[in-house]
């Protein structure tokens, strides 16, 4: 797994790419109560905002973290965006996508350059 700067998290599943948000991101935002994603076969570059996730708190975007293509959608989170409280790391990942080179994940912070960034 790894970590970007704007608490996204990033798994590799075979040849796509699993793109969620951190545990630390989700209790900032504390309870989540709408999220707007995107639709498959979306092109996106990175940096492009691909979902927009609403909480009590506060809004934010989720931003693509390399250029790809959005390939699958958690169709689970709009009717129960609180997943992303309940289970950030899991059950809640926003997207899939395809990506033209998965050697450009390694840019991206391991677990443990993660958790010293946000302490």
């Amino acid at each position: 797994m790894r970590f970007t700067e704007e608490h996204e998290w990033l798994r590799v599943d075979g040849d796509l790419v699993v793109v969620g948000i951190t545990e630390h991101a989700a209790e900032q935002l504390g309870d989540v109560v709408f999220i707007e994603l995107p639709e498959v076969e979306t092109q996106v570059a990175k940096g492009d905002e691909v979902c927009v996730i609403e909480s009590v708190k506060a809004a934010s975007d989720i931003l693509a973290p390399v250029e790809g293509e959005i390939v699958e959608i958690n169709e689970a989170l709009p009717d129960n965006p609180s997943l992303v409280n309940e289970d950030p790391l899991g059950e809640a990942w926003f997207f899939k996508m395809k990506v033209v080179d998965l050697s450009l994940l390694d840019g991206f912070m391991s677990e443990d350059e993660y958790k010293d960034f946000i302490a």
